[in-house]
């Protein structure tokens, strides 16, 4: 569901393009803010989510990194707490896994290690996710890695007007947010954005299809597969809401506990795979603040409890339509 009306609406763009004018306007607006991360600079990163940034703000603003996440994500910290506002970038979702250490040592902490007096203003960029046809290490989905760690938020979008207002407002908000960008719909079709993306909730989810019979919660590429699998339901009389998550830490409960009061029916779709995944944590919840409203168990549809697959059995190890539509049918039959 679109949150711009088209009088604001300026110009098409695909995701990817969505952040990068949001970085623009991050830079316009922030003195303060500057992008580091790999080959982000004149070559405007592997995914071209900051083309043209070294050349509209200098190497001074947008700048290479060495081939080292801890040290430029440890280097992060260090810049914020000399008053600058840093947005990294992590070239690919596996790669994040060499400065976890940080995140999980020192940033997400920072503000309880010293009493609340300094928080960390820094985004830490991650394209994540399958579905590209990628080698190794370039489409895991580690996003509960991050959601487990204290003092970090977790923001996923799924269109490009999310991204562009999620992205200015994770910049804004004061502590550091782990941005997992879908990789796998960077391109996928255009929206109508604005000049300017205004600021939104970091810790709201959105209803993107309303419904009553059923609740799909998704959150970045699969919100798309959670509305094609609810298109398909309608056709077969059953009336499917789908809820975006967008925020994974922290939860909008408020949100979640209403579709499952409203449907009775709450169906999770993640990528990631299943133990621990973020479907557990819901279903978690809704079993213990509404499970006498409930008209069936929550079920998850989700990736499997394996590393994930080269290309040629990608698609076996994601979620698909057919699998979901067969779980809602087990929930309609409840």
């Amino acid at each position: 569901m679109s949150e711009v009306t088209a009088p604001q609406a300026t110009q098409e763009l695909n995701l990817v393009e969505a952040v990068d004018r949001a970085l623009g306007q991050i830079l316009e607006d922030d003195p303060q803010a500057l992008l580091l991360g790999e080959d982000i600079g004149a070559n405007g990163g592997v995914f071209r989510a900051t083309a043209g940034l070294e050349a509209r703000f200098g190497p001074d603003r947008v700048f290479d990194t060495p081939l080292g996440e801890a040290g430029f994500v440890g280097a992060a910290l260090g810049l914020c707490l000399a008053g600058l506002h840093p947005v990294v970038e992590i070239q690919f979702d596996a790669f994040s896994y060499p400065a976890f250490e940080q995140l999980v040592s020192h940033v997400g902490r920072f503000r309880w290690r010293t009493g609340g007096h300094y928080g960390l203003r820094l985004v830490v960029r991650v394209p994540y996710g399958g579905g590209t046809r990628a080698p190794e290490l370039h489409s895991d989905s580690p996003e509960t890695l991050f959601g487990h760690v204290p003092g970090l938020r977790v923001v996923v979008p799924s269109d490009p007007v999310s991204a562009g207002r999620l992205l200015v407002s994770a910049q804004g908000c004061g502590d550091p947010v782990v941005f997992l960008e879908p990789k796998r719909i960077y391109r996928r079709g255009r929206s109508p954005v604005p000049e300017r993306f205004g600021p939104t909730e970091l810790d709201r989810a959105a209803v993107v299809r309303d419904g009553d019979d059923l609740t799909l919660v998704a959150y970045g590429a699969m919100v798309e597969l959670a509305l094609a699998a609810a298109t398909r339901l309608e056709a077969a009389g059953c009336s499917a809401r789908v809820l975006d998550l967008r925020s994974l830490y922290p939860l909008d409960r408020e949100s979640l506990l209403a579709a499952a009061e409203e449907t009775g029916r709450v169906l999770v779709v993640h990528e990631a795979p299943r133990h621990c995944g973020l479907g557990a944590e819901v279903a978690a919840l809704l079993q213990e603040e509404v499970a006498d409203r409930l008209l069936a168990p929550t079920l998850r549809v989700t990736g499997m409890n394996m590393p994930f697959p080269l290309f040629q059995n990608e698609d076996d190890a994601l979620p698909s339509v057919e699998r979901v539509l067969a779980a809602a049918q087990v929930m309609l039959d409840y």
